[in-house]
């Protein structure tokens, strides 16, 4: 690829990654979320809107983690990469949550846009992933995820009164 293919190539994953384009940003979905909300279980789901976002959570420390580090352990599936079903969150926790998926984002971010990031070399110690496969995979992972949070919402009927839906 050319320089100008490259740099058009993370102008793509940066909005991917910042949730712009064809999904809700991560930010508008979890606005002035009502606390008393954030542990109940909508009707036919088995996660509450904290157990979701903990998941976005985790997930995406998971793969920034498979991206930086050498001695990367893989979490056992499912179990640590969501809350226990009966796990709940004080406001604080909801809010810490909500705080290290940006955070996590925010670095991913930073190493797409790095241009001395090689987003087409091999992750050495993996089956010839890149960081372009990986940033794919956590991009489509927060958009189903995030489009289900907002979905939630709406049956929860927790959007802030006068929200156009």
């Amino acid at each position: 690829m050319t320089a100008i293919e490259i740099d058009i190539l993370r102008e793509q994953l940066l909005a991917l990654v910042d949730g712009l384009d064809a999904r809700m940003p991560f930010d508008e979905a979890v606005a002035d979320f009502p606390e008393e909300a954030m542990n109940a279980f909508p009707p036919n789901v088995p996660y509450t809107p904290w157990q979701l976002l903990e998941h976005l959570r985790i997930t995406q420390w998971d793969i920034l983690d498979y991206i930086q580090n050498r001695s990367y352990l893989e979490p056992s599936w499912p179990e640590e990469y969501w809350p226990a079903r009966d796990a709940t969150a004080t406001p604080e926790q909801f809010a810490a949550t909500i705080d290290g998926f940006r955070s996590d984002s925010a670095a991913l971010h930073d190493l797409v846009a790095d241009a001395a990031t090689d987003l087409l070399a091999m992750i050495p110690n993996t089956p010839g992933h890149t960081i372009l496969r990986e940033v794919r995979v956590v991009g489509d992972h927060n958009a189903y995820h995030i489009g289900e949070f907002a979905i939630l919402r709406q049956i929860m009927r927790t959007w802030p009164p006068g929200r156009e839906e």
